[in-house]
């Protein structure tokens, strides 16, 4: 098979699905990649600054970890990698982050995201070592016959991660988050009207709007935010006034600040666990985008591991956020039907482009803190009830006291910052709670 698929053109037709080794004309192609851009562009610029890292080197490795992912899985799966909101908890914690401008240890960050990078690779290759052929001979005939066993990668991931554990981390990410915007991004009292204001404005358009406008629902409340609180601070004089000059003098295009990692044990040992929470996200969209295109991804999943671990690596050595698969794109999918991997070659050529633009980078930083503070707010909690999302998809039973002493023990480390010293080294908040919920399912689960 061809690192490159060969496409097969298909007429556009309403509601006729479009697979992922097919592809629309150019020109619809095209169309359909800049709507990708679209959905995955809130999210992947926000992550960045939220982490104090480059917002134009976190779309540029976006594109090169997207186009990474597609030749590793031979365009088979289709996905957008962006940055990945898993990291922002442990990249704070590791580097004192305080929550405004370029963050001033940032190296020290991209050096345990290259080794969570690493893990993740790691672990993908155990993935497909296990998901391989077996051959055995019959005792009575003495035939060899060939037999696939396709599940068993996916059935020791989940058996080690079980929805109760996934679903326990992936919401403490969230809690762990939530004092860094109320106490550290508003430091006025019109500071935190404007928060109030901007979490309320994110709520208005995903109650209030429709199609791409609701699915873009941070990226507009954010503007819409930004827009007032420009005419309230340079247009009535109230408050901090947003400074323009930057943006004016900033140039179209020009190579973006690359920053060199730094590896320090005890930011890796905070930041590596996370590929445990990539492993387990990476899986449940390659679940869905099966389920959606009618499709077995199985085979492809160590594939799928290896290539976003690389991607991680790559864009942490360079000054870019860990990366993953990205829901709005697959939602994107859902809505359209359309699945082909050509029209993500697209996207990220056009993130490509994005991550050369220095006014790119100076527009999103003009974005006041205290706006990002109200974004932060709902971002944090979507993330928490994400958790919560997957007990109630997987019908978590919490009648079982294993399951809910796991759950439960978990969100009280992960939220109240649990430490555990080990010599001069420190684990604390997400990292304990990952480690935990892991340990005390393996410890509490009853063997049948």
């Amino acid at each position: 098979m061809s690192l490159i698929p060969q496409w097969r053109e298909v007429a556009a037709q309403p509601g006729a699905v479009v697979a992922p080794d097919e592809r629309l004309r150019w020109p619809q192609t095209a169309a359909l990649g800049v709507q990708h851009v679209i959905a995955m562009f809130g999210a992947t610029v926000l992550a960045p600054i939220l982490m104090g890292f480059d917002p134009n080197v976190a779309i540029l490795m976006s594109g090169v970890g997207t186009l990474i992912f597609f030749v590793v899985t031979r365009g088979q799966v289709p996905s957008y990698l962006g940055s990945s909101f898993a990291f922002i908890g442990v990249v704070i914690a590791a580097t004192g982050y305080a929550g405004s401008g370029p963050n001033a240890n940032l190296g020290v960050a991209l050096g345990g995201i290259v080794v969570c990078g690493a893990l993740y690779v790691l672990i993908g290759l155990v993935v497909s070592a296990t998901n391989r052929r077996l051959r055995h001979s019959t005792p009575l005939a003495g035939l060899e016959v060939e037999e696939v066993e396709t599940g068993v990668a996916v059935h020791w991931i989940e058996r080690v991660m079980p929805p109760v554990v996934t679903g326990s981390v992936v919401a403490v990410i969230g809690l762990n988050l939530a004092s860094i915007p109320i106490k550290n991004m508003a430091p006025t009292g019109f500071d935190t009207w404007i928060q109030a204001l901007t979490f309320v404005s994110v709520g208005l358009v995903a109650v209030y709007t429709r199609g791409m406008v609701q699915r873009l629902l941070i990226l507009v409340g954010l503007i819409v935010a930004t827009v007032i609180y420009a005419l309230l601070t340079n247009g009535m004089g109230l408050g901090k006034p947003i400074d323009f000059a930057p943006l004016a003098r900033a140039a179209w295009f020009g190579a973006p600040q690359f920053t060199a990692p730094v590896f320090s044990v005890d930011a890796i040992l905070l930041i590596a666990p996370v590929a445990i929470i990539l492993v387990a996200e990476n899986l449940g969209h390659i679940k869905a985008v099966s389920a959606m295109t009618g499709r077995d991804l199985d085979p492809y999943i160590g594939r799928a591991f290896v290539g976003d671990g690389i991607a991680t690596m790559v864009s942490g050595g360079v000054g870019g956020t860990g990366v993953t698969t990205y829901a709005e794109n697959i939602g994107v999918m859902a809505a359209t039907k359309i699945y082909s991997t050509a029209m993500f070659v697209v996207a990220a050529g056009i993130a490509l482009l994005l991550g050369f633009s220095p006014k790119f980078g100076a527009l999103i930083q003009a974005i006041p803190l205290a706006v990002m503070g109200g974004v932060s707010i709902v971002v944090f909690g979507l993330i928490a009830i994400a958790g919560a999302k997957i007990w109630v998809d997987n019908r978590v039973d919490f009648s079982d006291n294993a399951n809910l002493i796991v759950a439960a023990v978990t969100l009280v480390l992960g939220t109240g910052d649990f430490t555990l010293k080990f010599g001069a080294f420190a684990l604390g908040g997400i990292g304990t709670a990952t480690f935990g919920a892991i340990l005390l399912h393996a410890l509490l689960r009853r063997r049948s």
